[in-house]
């Protein structure tokens, strides 16, 4: 008895101490804990403001993109449609780059005034594009300056690129999702902030289509560029106001080149053992362990086989952000063709994107009630799987539907229409005919990016879910490049038949059939494998770290303590060491 009571001091003792270590020296009272508290709310409210000032500026630009090429660039209808998703595109990857070029090269504070500068040049450089010279006078014979088209567009391309660095910079650094502090959220917490995140983001986009795309269009079309060069100055003087507390820093334990590395490394010894060797493991990725002849360690290698697992995940995305590509492509041109005139009043034409926002605005707090009854219930086996599938359902429906509105569309007679000055004949058809194709790729903006994120989030270790989230917007930017690679065969191998320049002497149509018919295809494959990411959290953090040497040690341990417990009550055996 006296040994156990040693025994039981000693434990709490340490218990003690531990608690004392967790907790801080400045969280003991609760009067270090306000200040503290303020400080992460502070830091949150600061990260979201610039979340949104990017997001104004980003949809500020593409909004409508494609009417300024058009009607200033001289552009035609594919080719603006190419521009605009490959702009998207590359402000999707760019985080990707940056992010990189902040962990190895250049510091993360020296980077992102950098790419502030590079922000504000961008977005000053659009209004310079879009100024309206030739109606500046000297007097009535000389006009104060001519700027080519060449050059002109030349401008233009440097100003969307420098602009795209800039957003991958205050992405990647300034507001990336850990910054939010999710690392102890659980699963429905975790639901929870990726659907109201993309609430917000929503809403300050339903915002820009609809004032920023009507002063472009109507009131002042050439100064509309300004307002994405005031939102990004609002944003770059935010982050100057609190560059101190707003930076992050990120856990160093992994990277994307290290995990290009494993897979890397692991492919060459399997093609080297393969042709010369007949040794057979559990994954091909452990022929990068150290203890198997290759050059990372165990941590590393578990790590990179979690996120393998969500590759197939992935892949089936691209061809679902092809689909969610149409709305400022596609779905542009043919509301752009339609009859814009309500009530005497002229719509602007990227105003109907808020009609595709409308239903997630709807939809997130109907989403939350479900899953907190659903999280609240018995049943752990919940899934946001079903979700995607009925997003990617959805999404095939929408581009079907856009293909049976095109030939509708053309059953109309055709009049003349105005717009940024340029006179264009358009079909008689009301654009609110358009309304069920965005409707339908809202439902599913709002079923599938919060689920795929929280997936891309929950189903691989702590350490390696900033690098999940990399993947994710890597695979996410390759699908806005696929939809534009799409656009460019299309009307390269039908001759501008499939997507014309004029929508009343093409077949529109059947491009987009033969989009729906491929994301019926991706759908019907993403609902075979759905089932591979039930429960699959669990199962991925244990199976991780039981393969840790130092989880190994631990559980031998704790078999030696449960084995010596059981020996200490028997009188003949006696425990060991």
């Amino acid at each position: 008895m006296p040994a156990a009571d040693r025994r039981d001091t000693r434990d709490k003792r340490f218990l003690n101490h531990m608690a004392d270590k967790e907790q801080g020296p400045g969280r003991t009272h609760t009067a270090g804990q306000l200040p503290q508290a303020e400080k992460k709310l502070h830091e949150a409210v600061c990260v979201l403001l610039v979340e949104l000032c990017e997001r104004f500026t980003f949809f500020g630009i593409v909004c409508n993109m494609i009417l300024f090429c058009t009607a200033k660039l001289g552009y035609r209808g594919y080719q603006a449609a190419m521009v605009n998703m490959c702009f998207m595109g590359s402000s999707t990857l760019t985080p990707v780059l940056v992010g990189w070029l902040a962990e190895y090269l250049v510091g993360r504070i020296k980077l992102v005034c950098i790419c502030m500068f590079l922000h504000f040049l961008g977005t000053a450089l659009l209004p310079v594009v879009s100024f309206p010279f030739e109606d500046v006078y000297v007097d009535r014979r000389h006009i104060l300056l001519t700027l080519p088209k060449r050059e002109q567009k030349i401008l233009f391309y440097f100003a969307l690129l420098t602009a795209s660095l800039g957003i991958g910079g205050i992405r990647a650094i300034v507001c990336p999702l850990s910054a939010y502090s999710l690392e102890d959220c659980g699963p429905k917490e975790l639901l929870s902030f990726f659907n109201w995140f993309h609430w917000l983001v929503n809403l300050n986009s339903a915002v820009v289509f609809v004032s920023i795309s009507y002063i472009q269009q109507s009131v002042a079309r050439n100064l509309g560029f300004l307002i994405p060069f005031v939102s990004g100055l609002m944003a770059m003087i935010t982050i100057h106001m609190v560059r101190g507390e707003m930076i992050y820093k990120p856990k160093t334990d992994s990277s994307l080149l290290t995990t290009f590395g494993v897979i890397f490394s692991a492919l060459k010894a399997c093609c080297v053992r393969h042709r010369y060797l007949s040794t057979a493991l559990a994954s091909w990725l452990d022929h990068a362990k150290e203890n198997h002849g290759g050059h990372y360690s165990e941590t590393q290698v578990e790590g990179t086989k979690s996120l393998t697992r969500l590759f197939p995940l992935f892949t089936f995305q691209i061809l679902y952000r092809t689909c969610i590509m149409q709305i400022p492509s596609g779905y542009y041109l043919q509301t752009m063709n339609s009859n814009l005139h309500f009530s005497g009043f002229v719509l602007p034409v990227a105003a109907m994107n808020v009609i595709s926002i409308v239903p997630l605005l709807i939809l997130v707090p109907v989403l939350e009630c479900i899953n907190s009854w659903l999280f609240s219930s018995k049943d752990t086996g919940h899934s946001p799987t079903i979700y995607i599938v009925v997003g990617h359902l959805s999404a095939a429906l929408s581009v079907m539907v856009a293909g049976f509105s095109e030939i509708h569309r053309k059953h109309f007679p055709q009049v003349q229409q105005t717009l940024s000055e340029e006179v264009l004949l358009v079909s008689s058809m009301p654009c609110f005919h358009l309304a069920p194709q965005y409707i339908l790729l809202g439902v599913a903006e709002a079923l599938v990016t919060p689920s795929c994120s929280l997936l891309s989030f929950q189903l691989v270790p702590e350490g390696m879910r900033g690098i999940s989230m990399h993947f994710l917007a890597l695979f996410n930017g390759a699908g806005c490049f696929v939809g534009a690679l799409f656009v460019q065969t299309a009307h390269a191998g039908t001759q501008g038949n499939w997507f014309p320049h004029l929508l009343h002497e093409g077949k529109l149509e059947r491009f987009f059939f033969f989009l729906a018919s491929l994301m019926m295809v991706n759908t019907l494959g993403f609902w075979t494998i759905a089932h591979r990411y039930n429960n699959l959290h669990e199962d991925s953090t244990n199976e991780f770290r039981g393969s840790l040497p130092g989880e190994k040690l631990l559980k031998h341990e704790k078999a030696i303590k449960h084995y010596n417990a059981v020996l200490e009550s028997s009188p003949i055996l006696s425990p060991v060491e």
